[in-house]
């Protein structure tokens, strides 16, 4: 059973910084894409950033300059660094990763349970 398990959300005031961790755990063959997408009240789920196994890095325009998303495939990881966070960066932030459990052929798109990130005055 693969397993997408997130860490790093919290409190924060603006212009603050936090970093998001992701671990992907379980019967692995292989991860496409990683990456973090955000739900605020209200609101569509929407992209944050995802990093693909070759490297192709993909922001939305809302967070560009400010946050950094890396990934160590060795480790099945993926991080987020927010910086210069705005109060409408609030929301849940959950980890995405599209892979191939090991013995299968077909990849699907996995979640993870999600974090809370405030950023507040």
């Amino acid at each position: 059973q693969v397993q997408l398990v997130e860490s790093g959300g919290g409190l924060v005031q603006p212009g603050g910084s936090l970093t998001l961790s992701c671990v992907a755990s379980g019967s692995i063959f292989n991860i496409y894409t990683m990456g973090w997408y955000r739900q605020a009240p209200g609101k569509m789920r929407e992209l944050v950033a995802t990093v693909a196994n070759n490297g192709y890095i993909d922001h939305s325009d809302s967070v560009k300059g400010r946050f950094t998303i890396s990934r160590d495939n060795a480790k099945n990881t993926v991080s987020l660094q927010m910086h210069s966070l705005k109060p409408g960066d609030t929301a849940v932030y959950y980890c995405y990763a599209d892979l191939i459990e090991g013995g299968s052929v077909q990849n699907y798109g996995y979640w993870g349970q999600g974090t809370q990130v405030t950023v507040f005055s």
